[in-house]
C-alpha cells in the first residue's frame, strides 16, 4: 500500500493540475521517442498512443539481429531497455519497451535515439546470428536438401567464426 500512499500524497501535493501537468509532460516524451524511433525506419511502434506513457517498439527486420541483442547493447550506453516475448499465440513476437517517468526528458528520450542509431549501425558491421542457418553440404544443395546442424556443430561454427573475426580486427598494419 506504500505505492498507493505516495501517489496520493502526490496528488495532493500537487494538486490536480501539478499532477496532470507532469502526466503530459511525460506523454509528450514518451511522443518524442516515438517519432524518433520511426524517423530510423527500423522500428514497428506496438503501443497505443494513449494511457501510459510507455513506447513498445519491435524491429522491422529481425532476420540478421533481433531485439534481444540491440537490448544487450544498450546496456553498454547505460541504458536498460527490457526485451520481451509475447504471451503464448503471439510468442514469435519480440518487443523492446521504455516507460517514461517525470525524470525521462526530451533530452534523454533524444539521446536515447542517438544511442540506438549507433548500437543499429555497430549491428550491422556484425555478422548474423549464425544459429539460425540451416547447414547444407555442396553434394546436398544439388540435390537440394537441407539438413539442420546440430546444437553442438552451430556452437562450434560459432566459435570457430568469432575466433577467425576477433583475428581479423587485431591484425593492423604495423602501425600503432
Amino acid at each position: 500500500s506504500s505505492q498507493v500512499i505516495a501517489q496520493y500524497y502526490q496528488l495532493i501535493r500537487l494538486g490536480f493540475e501539478g499532477y496532470r501537468n507532469i502526466m503530459e509532460n511525460c506523454q509528450e516524451n514518451a511522443t518524442k521517442l516515438k517519432e524518433g524511433l520511426e524517423q530510423t525506419g527500423r522500428f514497428n511502434i506496438v503501443s497505443k498512443d494513449h494511457g501510459v506513457p510507455l513506447v513498445a517498439f519491435s524491429l522491422k527486420d529481425n532476420s540478421c539481429h533481433n531485439e534481444f541483442e540491440v537490448s544487450d547493447m544498450l546496456r553498454r550506453f547505460g541504458w536498460i531497455v527490457p526485451a520481451y516475448t509475447m504471451p503464448p499465440d503471439v510468442q514469435h513476437v519480440t518487443v523492446l519497451r521504455v516507460v517514461v517517468r517525470e525524470d525521462f526528458s526530451r533530452t534523454l528520450a533524444e539521446r536515447l535515439v542517438c544511442d540506438i542509431e549507433k548500437v543499429l549501425h555497430e549491428l550491422d558491421t556484425l555478422p548474423a546470428r549464425l544459429s539460425v542457418k540451416l547447414g547444407i553440404s555442396p553434394e546436398d544443395a544439388k540435390n537440394g536438401v537441407a539438413v539442420k546442424k546440430t546444437d553442438l556443430e552451430v556452437q562450434r561454427e560459432i566459435t570457430t567464426y568469432w575466433r577467425k573475426f576477433v583475428a581479423d580486427r587485431k591484425k593492423t598494419s604495423g602501425v600503432c
